[in-house]
């Protein structure tokens, strides 16, 4: 029997090496880097933000293949895209200042209204439900240092958070809404009550943050800095013997002595499971099980830095962007730097908890 893009859809067995061997590449993608992609939560559509100015909405057939459905622009750079509940509208964040919307529902395919702004560019956007509010809104997170909330029916944010540093990252889910911003400082907020911080901590990593990542149930979220380490974090203190870091993104030249460290740029949890993803400027991906603390799979080195990540709403596929990540300033970052979103079919065991011991045989 044959599963999703034609791979086997037996167990996948044992080994904890993954294959890339057999991951397919998205149709006519972004001309410059890619900064993030999001899934659909509603469908097999997959939003792409990008350096070039563009977001771009692909569909994702079974055999994995890719086709352009529609496109916006910004002024400047896109840093971040993120969809609406219902699957309707794309938001992209942009450097230009601005948040734009395409509603796809309206049958618009290249036209976007700005929907949100800043005094400085706009990290990243995600759609969130506010107890007591009827209709969905929008948070973004911006280096003005202030994260705002908008009812997309006015110009002007409902309210505005003022936070320590930059906002680099931020995540929601359920009434958890997490920011990491510089200086590595994380605020949580509790959206029933948004207008304040339920709590700020250090991040439980030594250096930058990189990115911010919710876990399923909203009881914690994990954190990848630049330094190759990666921390789960539980939100309230009675969980708190359950945190734990991790290095990850870490290679040792052989003969060296010195570990080469790599950014942790992107986690991903997926959907059913509630394992989840690393991914970082060594160009590799790795699936975690954090209850059992246990690496599942780890792939081979894509051709480049590893951007941006996500699962499908069902969890058969992971997407993940190889591009330039900045790591290395302006000047690493030629014409001939790869642009590019894979699509890698999850089979078997490849994402699937590690058993219990004292389970089911």
């Amino acid at each position: 029997m044959s599963g999703l893009f034609g791979q086997p859809s037996a167990a996948a067995g044992t080994n904890t090496m993954g294959d890339i061997s057999k991951d397919v590449t998205l149709t006519a993608p972004p001309e410059d880097g890619i900064s993030d992609l999001k899934f659909s939560p509603q469908s097999e559509h997959l939003a792409v933000a990008s350096w070039d100015k563009k977001v771009r909405i692909y569909e994702i057939n079974a055999s994995g293949g890719s086709d352009g459905k529609a496109l916006f622009e910004h002024e400047q750079p896109v840093l971040g895209c993120c969809w609406s509940k219902d699957g309707t509208k794309v938001v992209g964040a942009g450097a230009d200042k601005a948040a734009r919307m395409m509603d796809l529902s309206s049958g618009n395919t290249n036209t976007a209204q700005q929907v949100a702004a800043h005094d400085a560019p706009i990290r990243c956007a995600r759609f969130v439900d506010i107890p007591q509010q009827q209709s969905q809104m929008l948070v973004t997170g911006s280096w003005d240092k202030t994260i705002k909330y908008w009812d997309l029916r006015q110009s002007t944010p409902v309210a505005s958070v003022s936070c320590q540093e930059r906002v680099y990252s931020l995540d929601v889910m359920n009434t958890l809404l997490v920011v990491g911003t510089a200086d590595r400082y994380i605020d949580i907020i509790n959206l029933s009550d948004p207008g304040k911080f339920y709590k700020t901590i250090q991040s439980p990593l030594k250096w930058q943050t990189r990115v911010v990542t919710c876990f399923n149930d909203g009881s914690g979220f994990a954190v990848g800095s630049v330094e190759g380490r990666c921390a789960i974090q539980y939100v309230e203190d009675k969980d708190s013997s359950a945190n734990f870091s991790f290095k990850c993104h870490r290679s040792t030249p052989t003969g060296g002595q010195n570990a080469n460290v790599y950014s942790v740029n992107a986690i991903s949890f997926h959907p059913q499971h509630g394992t989840f993803s690393t991914a970082g400027s060594d160009g590799t991906f790795h699936f975690w099980d954090k209850d059992a603390k246990h690496r599942l799979k780890g792939y081979p080195e894509v051709g480049g830095p590893i951007t941006a990540t996500d699962f499908n709403r069902t969890g058969n596929i992971f997407a993940y962007s190889v591009s330039y990540d900045w790591s290395k300033g302006y000047a690493v970052n030629t014409p001939q730097t790869v642009n590019k979103v894979m699509l890698h079919a999850v089979t078997g065991d490849e994402c699937k908890p590690r058993p219990k011991t004292g389970g089911r045989k």
